[in-house]
Formats: structure tokens, C-alpha cells, sequence
């Protein structure tokens, strides 16, 4: 064995002794809140899939429509001849929605994230990072080139003080609008405050807020009612929206813009068409789904409450997203096996996704989930509370 492949092997080998090595899981069937994972049958609380849409009826029907007109793949990249109606009318609809000019699609979150940051600074400017934002951000901020600071998580008095410090180019506060290993909400009024001041961006990541939170579910603007020209605003369409891909909405000058210079947008092939006229349906059905929104709602107090009367270790959310404290990485671990044994899948969390020493049990709810789901979960984790 030479070298390189012995270091790959050690690497692999102290993963395992840290317990943290990870491995994928094979799913059967469609998503949901019930599944079939690896051949068995799992109650699961593992999924972004907020509203349930994700195997719709009518989401369904949408792509069947779609197929046979559109085909299965969009051939080229957008500047070329991928652009499709479907996705021009689904950038119109989701700019409509959101209540600001324009809006661009790209493929996945990640690829928004890395497209927008590198277009908008360069090795000149600075951006300003919460210690907590998602990968793709931090990724992001790195191939700009630009300065990175990164300011404690919700500190905005310490981002106040960064951001006193003159800059020759532009300025970029990134920020996840609902953190997702966390699940609590960035303070966007302060935020944007901040930026007006100091003529910076505000990049929204609303992976975590779209469909779920505001009016609508038209999503964390919409929710602490906010609107100005700096907010770059970047909904993930493959959770509450039921779907895939991403989207960015802005000032018409900012996505014009990011047309001709975010390179993820750029340089690759369109997603297919089909999937854009699905995303329409899904934007039907999101805008709707107050109903959804109330019974998710219900299903997060109704955990909260029960997981705080048993001890067990919360944090400051309201959202979907509801992480249990554990510590360690074998604790999380062990507690996460015991639930699969049951038929419940809870994933454990672990370093280097949140801090050493704080790896957890990562609820997500779903508003598919009924209250005897809950109760379920409930049950199921009060004796392993005292082991």
C-alpha cells in the first residue's frame, strides 16, 4: 500500500475510533414520516421534508404532466438553450411570492450559496459569517477570496464592532435564517439594521424558513416583515417545498447580476424542466398549507413540552429543527441505536457538524407527523433518559 492510500486508510481508521464515521443508508420507496430504511419499517424524524409535500399527489401528477412535454433533461446550461419556459415562470412566480423583484434558480443550496458569494466579493471585500452558518457558506466565502470574519453565533454587538473597520471593497453579512444543527432564528431586523448602515449585503439562507415560517410560508422576510434592496434572499426548494434545487430572489440589478457572474449558474447544465413546473405546483400548494403549518406548530409544542417534563437537555427553538443535548459521541450513539431498535430513526449528530461536546439527537418534525407520533418518540425515549 503506498502512501496515499495508507493515509486515507488511517484517516478512516481514527473516524471509526472517534465515533464518527458516517455511512449512507438505503431508502425504499418514497419519503415521509414513515419509511422503509435498509428493509425495515422506520417511524422517522429525520427528514427536511417540513410540510410533508414531498411525495404529494398533486406534486406527482405535476411531473407526469411535465415528462412527456418537457423530457427529462434540459440539454445545456441556461445561457445557452436549457432555459425552459417552466423555469422562467417558476423565477417569476417565486419573485411574486416572496414579494421581491427577480429571482434566479440553481440546482442545490450549495451551489446558490457559492454562486452569489463569489459574485457579489472579490480579494478586496469582507464577509461576515456567523460561527454557525451552514457549509456551503463558509465554503463559499472562501473561494471569493475576500477577508472572512466570523463573529460568535447571535453576537450582533461583536459584529457591530467588526464591522467599524474600514474596507477598500464590498461588504457581505451571510447568515443562515434558521440554523440547522441548532434550529433557532437569526435576528434579521438587527441584521439588516447593520447593513444599511455600513452599505453592505444581507445574504439570507432560508433553507430552514422557507414554507414554514411568515405569511404563507413565504418565509423569514416575510415573517419579521422585512424588505430593501440589500437582502439577497435563498430558499432551498428539496424541503418544505417538497422538491429539489434552489433559488435566489433579490433587486432586479442583483440578479441581473448574479446572471452574468455567479458561476454555478453559469457553468453547468440546467436542472431539467420538469422539475420547474413541479416547483410551480409546490409553490400552489406551499402558499396554502396554513393548515400544515398549524398542525406542525401544534407537533412542536406538544415535543418540546414532553421532552422538557422528561429532562431531557433543550435548546432554543421553535422550529422544526428540535436538537436534544447529549455530549458525547458514544452517548449519541447508543441512544440513537436504542430508538432504531424500536423503529424510530433519530440521527446522531456529531462533531465536526456541531462543537466537540455537544453531539445531540436531531428531531426534525414534519406536519405529516401526528400527535400518537409524538407520543410514540416520547415513549420511547423517557427509560433511556435514565440509563
Amino acid at each position: 500500500m503506498t502512501p496515499a492510500f495508507a493515509r486515507l486508510r488511517d484517516g478512516l481508521a481514527a473516524l471509526g475510533q472517534e465515533q464518527a464515521l458516517r455511512r449512507r443508508r438505503i431508502l425504499d420507496g418514497h419519503q415521509g414520516v414513515h419509511v422503509r430504511l435498509d428493509g425495515c419499517d422506520m417511524l422517522s424524524f429525520c427528514s427536511n421534508d417540513y410540510l410533508g409535500l414531498a411525495s404529494h399527489p398533486d406534486l406527482v401528477a405535476a411531473a407526469c404532466r411535465a415528462v412527456p412535454e418537457q423530457g427529462v433533461g434540459a440539454g445545456a446550461s441556461h445561457l445557452l438553450t436549457g432555459h425552459q419556459r417552466a423555469h422562467h415562470a417558476f423565477e417569476q412566480a417565486f419573485a411574486n411570492l416572496v414579494g421581491l423583484p427577480a429571482a434566479l434558480l440553481f440546482s442545490t443550496g450549495y451551489m446558490a450559496n457559492l454562486g452569489v458569494v463569489t459574485a457579489l466579493v472579490d480579494r478586496h471585500g469582507v464577509v461576515y459569517s456567523d460561527r454557525l452558518n451552514h457549509a456551503s457558506l463558509n465554503d463559499a466565502a472562501l473561494l471569493s477570496r475576500a477577508k472572512v470574519v466570523r463573529y460568535p453565533h447571535g453576537d450582533l454587538d461583536a459584529l457591530a464592532r467588526l464591522m467599524q473597520a474600514p474596507v477598500r471593497g464590498q461588504r457581505l453579512v451571510m447568515v443562515d435564517a434558521v440554523f440547522s444543527m441548532d434550529g433557532d432564528q437569526a435576528n434579521l431586523p438587527e441584521l439588516l439594521a447593520l447593513c444599511e448602515r455600513h452599505d453592505a449585503w444581507l445574504l439570507v439562507d432560508d433553507a430552514h424558513g422557507f414554507g414554514v415560517l411568515g405569511p404563507q410560508g413565504r418565509g423569514s422576510l416575510a415573517h419579521f416583515g422585512l424588505s430593501s434592496p440589500r437582502l439577497v434572499y435563498m430558499a432551498t426548494l428539496g424541503k418544505a417545498a417538497g422538491v429539489a434545487g434552489a433559488i435566489v430572489a433579490g433587486d432586479t440589478l442583483v440578479v441581473d447580476w448574479l446572471v452574468q457572474k455567479a458561476r454555478t449558474a453559469i457553468y453547468t447544465t440546467a436542472s431539467p424542466g420538469f422539475l420547474a413546473s413541479v416547483l410551480l405546483e409546490s409553490l400552489r400548494l406551499v402558499s396554502g398549507a396554513d393548515a400544515l403549518r398549524d398542525n406542525l406548530r401544534q407537533r412542536i409544542a406538544q415535543l418540546r413540552q414532553g421532552l422538557r417534563a422528561d429532562g431531557w437537555q433543550l435548546m432554543d427553538s421553535a422550529t422544526a429543527i428540535q436538537p436534544v443535548v447529549v455530549g458525547s459521541n458514544e452517548a449519541v450513539l447508543r441512544l440513537s441505536s436504542a430508538l432504531e431498535a424500536q423503529g424510530i430513526l433519530v440521527p446522531a449528530i456529531r462533531p465536526p457538524t456541531v462543537p466537540r461536546g455537544t453531539a445531540r439527537l436531531r428531531i426534525t418534525l414534519s406536519a405529516a407527523h401526528q400527535a400518537s407520533d409524538i407520543d410514540r418518540l416520547l415513549s420511547a425515549l423517557r427509560p433511556l433518559r435514565m440509563e
